[in-house]
């Protein structure tokens, strides 16, 4: 294999963790099981910017360089071909808050569509003794007399259904 190729190889899979970064939550949000692998994108992202770890991949590309003939970049992939290319390098701070809240906000998108929300929430009514309106009353009355006697049409005062016209 040639080095160049696996040069092209860490860039492009720097790209795709960078792409797969941003948008795995939205993707979630069409294929749910995919927010496991996100997550851990997230977390190896975040844990690279707050310890300042090397990214392996960094460390593929200036090896695989140097094998090439070429001289090992002593930037970081985000350094070389993100900062001053995509946005200022003095915005570098705003570019990581605006990239973890859009990540922030696919995540809680993904939480409503999933109805994690709805499950959070209190019932509207936790004990129904407690309730002071009729509805309790009529349901006890109900249990208390045991199953209906009559089929519910004739309950409701409809008029009898076909089978009762025999």
């Amino acid at each position: 294999m040639s080095y160049r190729l696996l040069v092209t190889l860490a860039l492009t899979l720097h790209f795709g963790f960078l792409a797969y970064l941003v948008l795995g939550g939205f993707i979630a949000w069409r294929w749910p099981r995919t927010i496991w692998p996100h997550l851990a994108t997230a977390g190896w992202a975040v844990l690279v910017v707050a310890a300042r770890l090397a990214c392996p991949l960094t460390h593929l590309e200036h090896w695989a360089r140097r094998r090439a003939g070429e001289s090992g970049v002593g930037q970081g992939f985000i350094d070389r071909y993100i900062e001053g290319v995509v946005y200022p390098e003095r915005y570098a701070g705003l570019a990581q808050t605006l990239v973890a809240v859009l990540i922030l906000v696919s995540w809680l998108g993904l939480a409503h569509r999933l109805g994690l929300f709805r499950r959070l929430r209190p019932a509207h009514r936790l004990d129904p003794a407690q309730d002071s309106g009729p509805a309790p009353r009529i349901r006890a009355a109900r249990h208390a007399t045991g199953p209906r006697s009559c089929p519910p049409d004739r309950e409701r005062g409809a008029p009898p259904g076909p089978s009762a016209r025999r």
